[in-house]
């Protein structure tokens, strides 16, 4: 489903999902204006459509003893479609890795990192961000403070 077959009715729903996704589904036929039973098949075709992806739980990263995030620019030592393939599937077995993202510009890929502290961190670079194939440069910046944290997409 593309941004622009979505309706006004979808756009709330969507909205109020990301805010909640655990709101019951009459509060959530309320505020988009819909009986229970339509805004319910409605929520089933946005997840059939591929929309709605999934539902998580948003945990306190801190709470779990992850008080250090890292942004880590990685730069590969070939730019080649296997080099590419190797990197991103050692990167899904690293489970501190939150998340990486192939880019354009300075270097290839950007990484976000949870690390219980600077040795945790360092432990973290020695023994599976450098063991990373293809790894030729390694750049890391600690987040001091999130300022605006992830909240959504605007709808």
């Amino acid at each position: 489903m593309k941004s622009h077959e979505l309706d006004k009715t979808d756009k709330i729903i969507l909205s109020e999902l990301q805010k909640n996704a655990q709101r019951p589904i009459a509060d959530l036929a309320q505020k988009a204006g819909l009986s229970a039973s339509s805004c319910h098949r409605r929520v089933k075709l946005l997840e059939e459509a591929g929309v709605i992806q999934g539902y998580t739980a948003n945990l306190d990263r801190a709470a779990l003893g992850l008080a250090n995030e890292f942004f880590v620019e990685v730069s590969l030592s070939a730019q080649t479609e296997e080099a590419f393939e190797k990197f991103e599937k050692a990167v899904q077995r690293v489970p501190e890795i939150l998340e990486c993202h192939l880019m354009s510009g300075q270097f290839d890929y950007l990484l976000r990192v949870a690390a219980t502290d600077a040795s945790d961190y360092e432990r973290i670079h020695r023994s599976r961000i450098s063991r990373l194939p293809g790894v030729q440069r390694i750049q890391s910046s600690l987040a001091l403070r999130t300022v605006k944290g992830w909240a959504g997409y605007p709808i």
